[in-house]
């Protein structure tokens, strides 16, 4: 027993210290040699903080409308949780990321539970199909931007691939082996929560009701609703980051077809277990950018400022969540 409640110790630890040494360790190589005093400077002098602000609102707008279609996925299961709870247990969710990489879609499970008497299995299920949703827009927003941008990648790999030195120098490049590090531990964070989840349902009985809850979708009651929270929530993510274009003079110029490939490799680099994909979004983000002529130190203070204001945001809705859920649920044990 005392040997089991150890390995349990540090599995815990392990869920913890693992992304954040790896996220930290792509921070360092990412921003080796790079002069921090700028970014204080364009703090002070060189950030359009009006832009900023207006971009935190359609971050917090992706959290509403992504509660607001968490109901509708309940409600096929006979659950009918107050929409202000399910939009504070998204907030709540956010947060809890940070601190374990994707253990906030249990906690919000478990906040529907406490306070609205939710089953916490189907609610699961409900999560997992998200899930699923997601990727998939993840996965047609990357083939639509592919497209449209096609010759900027096409241009890109004829330069790069016209010295005869390129494939020796990738398998020596950092960079190649840091992808391959981000791509290792986005595997192996797929695998630990297939199998935590199955273990978990084994051991709770559960698997019935989680399966319940994966299906609810199909008898979503308004399902053109359901469609129109999908888009707004990925209209607000794609506003949240674009308009912070605006908020600096480099990138100002960039347009949304530029802020539309930053978006989508900003979004595949977050699957990577780190808090808020710290590192490994640096790094795509500064890659891109500067495939479109914005230099490695500008891009670095993009990167540093937008990622640093935006975690922050996350913290604070997530303090905000937890202060406001027993407030507004005093009547409920």
């Amino acid at each position: 027993m005392e040997q089991s409640g150890i390995k349990k110790l540090i599995n815990k630890v392990l869920q913890i210290v693992l992304p954040l040494v790896l996220g930290a360790a792509i921070l360092v190589w990412t921003y080796h040699g790079f002069d921090f005093r700028k970014v204080s400077y364009v703090l002070g002098h060189g950030m359009n903080y009006g832009w900023m602000l207006f971009s935190l609102v359609f971050g917090v707008l992706s959290h509403v409308f992504r509660g607001w279609r968490w109901n509708l996925a309940l409600a096929p299961l006979g659950e009918y949780p107050k929409a202000s709870n399910s939009v504070y247990a998204i907030f709540v969710s956010y947060a809890a990321n940070l601190v374990i990489p994707r253990v906030g879609e249990v906690s919000r499970c478990g906040i529907l539970s406490k306070f609205d008497q939710v089953s916490f299995s189907k609610s699961l299920g409900t999560v997992v199909s998200e899930r699923l949703i997601d990727s998939v827009c993840v996965v047609l927003i990357t083939v639509v931007t592919l497209i449209l941008q096609s010759g900027i990648f096409a241009r890109f790999f004829r330069i790069t691939g016209t010295d005869g030195a390129f494939f020796l120098h990738l398998f020596t490049s950092t960079n190649f082996y840091i992808t391959l590090l981000c791509i290792a531990a986005a595997l192996v964070l797929a695998y630990w929560l297939v199998r935590n989840l199955a273990v978990f349902a084994r051991m709770k009985g559960l698997i019935q009701n989680v399966w319940v809850g994966c299906l609810s979708i199909r008898n979503v009651h308004r399902p053109w609703l359901y469609i129109l929270y999908t888009v707004a929530i990925w209209a607000c993510y794609f506003l949240h980051f674009y308009l912070t274009f605006y908020c600096f003079g480099f990138s100002a110029h960039l347009g949304w077809m530029a802020g539309l490939v930053l978006f989508v490799v900003g979004s595949i680099a977050v699957i990577v277990p780190t808090p808020n994909g710290a590192g490994p979004w640096h790094f795509a983000v500064i890659t891109m950018m500067m495939m479109y002529g914005v230099s490695k130190e500008d891009a670095g203070i993009f990167a540093l400022l937008v990622h640093g204001i935006q975690t922050f945001l996350l913290i604070l809705l997530g303090i905000y969540g937890l202060v406001a859920l027993p407030l507004t649920n005093k009547h409920k044990t």
